[in-house]
């Protein structure tokens, strides 16, 4: 179903297995895989089965009750709990977050509105640099904790 969606929508292009359509509405957890767009509403978690591909987006009629935990989110609607997004988390203009946010990377548009904590989560472990002296042996032992986007750039 790629680009069943608009090209003015929030997807831009992305795969979307599954629609919950304006008029839906969903009581208790949702588990998907691929893509999920939501137009209509949740109450329930929403949790994407362990596909690092897996994408969800929110209309902004969308509205969701319930935890976020999804590798790539773009949101244009509502969120009453914590998001988790591992990869990317976009956030149109009308997004509205109540809860908590921990993202690796955040992408945030003039309008949208959190309100709660905006954590930074990476999996990578941070890295450990080892130096030693002059005459070979080691004199210090040095634990640099780096972001991750410094030491990949470097």
């Amino acid at each position: 179903m790629k680009g069943f969606l608009s090209s003015s929508s929030s997807t831009k292009g992305a795969t979307v297995d599954t629609l919950i359509g304006r008029q839906t509405e969903i009581l208790g957890d949702v588990r998907f895989s691929g893509g999920l767009h939501i137009d209509g509403k949740v109450k329930g978690n929403i949790t994407a089965a362990s596909d690092k591909a897996a994408s969800l987006s929110v209309s902004e009629a969308g509205a969701i009750e319930g935890d976020l935990r999804v590798p790539t989110i773009m949101l244009n609607g509502t969120v009453v709990g914590d998001v988790h997004a591992s990869e990317r988390l976009t956030l149109n203009a009308k997004a509205r977050i109540n809860g908590n946010v921990y993202y690796k990377v955040l992408q945030m548009e003039p309008g949208a509105m959190i309100n709660g904590q905006l954590l930074f989560e990476d999996s990578e472990p941070p890295a450990l640099t080892h130096q030693k002296g002059s005459e070979g042996k080691t004199e210090s032992a040095v634990l640099a904790m780096e972001d991750a986007r410094r030491s990949k750039s470097g």
